[in-house]
Formats: C-alpha cells, structure tokens, sequence
C-alpha cells in the first residue's frame, strides 16, 4: 500500500474542504462552537464541519489530537486508541474503539486509519485521515468496524489573536451495522461538540499546570 500516495490524495481533499464555502447548514452550536454539514461526495452520508477556538497555537494543539498518550487521557469518547505504526515522522497508522453513543442505541465501533500531520504556510497545521484495510489489525468478530471517509482537523492561528487558534474538524463516518442513518446523523453534531469542547478544556488544564 502506497501510504505517500495515499496521504497527499486525503490532504488535498482536506484542504478543499475546507476551501468551499458553499452549501453548508447549521446543524448545531453553542456560544462558541459551531457544527455545519452538507451531503458528502465520497458516500452516502453527510460531512460534518465543526468550529471551536483553542487557546493554543496550533503546533501545540495537534499533537493533543493523534498522539496516544494525549488522546487516551482527554478523549471520553474512545475506550481504546492507540498508534499502531509510525509510517514517517509524520504518518502514522492508528486504531481507536469509541465507547457506545445515544444512550447505548450505537453500539462501540472500531476504526484503523492512515493519518498525516501536514504544516502549511502561515503556521497551518493539520491532520488528515482515512480508514484502511490493515492487515496487522484484521477486522475481527470483537467489534464492529468503522469506516472514515476522509477526515481531518486543521488548526489555524486566529489573526486577531495569533497566540490562539481556530480548530475546524472535519468528520465523515460510516458506523456500520444496520444503524438507521437518521440516529447516526442526529448523533453526530453532539460528539463533535463534546469532541471540541474536552480539546479547548485539556489544553487549558495541560499548559497552566506547565505554568
């Protein structure tokens, strides 16, 4: 498997994402989170869009997003994550089992993806990923196997404050199962909420304890 190739191809895509403006609703917000979607072009579902503000830069706020010894620590949502495999000092190949949702109606559900930190002028930093077929970590009877489209996270500092940063994340998932889609769509801008409201909480208790 070509992970290089593979890699540029979700970083692309990535960036378009977030290059097009067009087309997105509000599917939920808070004070000062927002979550938008559209109907995605890569399946069936819906990419959900969501936007937070972190008081980090970003250099500082993605390694809190893939690396396991900071993500088992602040991420409420997984039972289990963990890097399977350093491709590059950039790529890596990790495993993550989420814990049950909507009040047990979706089930945990297992996901093996490529990720790949990429930096950009300006001080852009972002991941970018992609389920893969992995076959150190065959899809087994344990647990029912996710798929992500391609999904990504990418943590800009805010002009106005440039000690800070504007988190965007991009999700579009395929749970598996036989779930209805309506429960897994009116699931999914609650996680990203709670997702970016644990980064911006983590982040804050990391940097001041440091202090």
């Amino acid at each position: 498997m070509d992970y290089k190739k593979i890699a540029d191809e979700i970083s692309q895509k990535i960036l378009s994402y977030h290059e097009d403006t067009s087309g997105w609703k509000v599917a939920k917000s808070t004070n000062d989170i927002i979550v938008s979607w559209k109907p995605s072009t890569e399946y069936s579902g819906s990419i959900y869009r969501g936007e937070g503000i972190i008081e980090e830069v970003p250099e500082k706020v993605i390694p809190f997003l893939y690396i396991d010894e900071h993500r088992n620590k602040w991420d409420k949502s997984l039972k289990h994550y963990s890097i399977l495999e350093h491709i590059d000092q950039d790529t890596v190949i990790c495993r993550s089992i989420t814990d049950s949702h909507g009040m047990g109606l979706i089930s945990s559900r297992e996901f093996v993806d490529l990720v790949h930190i990429r930096r950009y002028e300006g001080g852009v930093v972002t991941t970018n990923g992609i389920s893969i077929d992995y076959e150190k970590c065959p899809v087994n009877s344990s647990n029912v196997r996710g798929f992500n489209y391609p999904t990504g996270y990418i943590c800009s500092p805010l002009p106005e404050n440039p000690a800070h940063s504007k988190l965007v994340v991009y999700i579009q998932t395929e749970l598996g199962g036989l779930l209805p889609r309506a429960v897994v769509e009116s699931a999914l801008p609650n996680n990203i909420i709670s997702f970016i409201t644990s980064v911006q909480e983590e982040i804050k208790k990391f940097y001041q304890d440091r202090n």
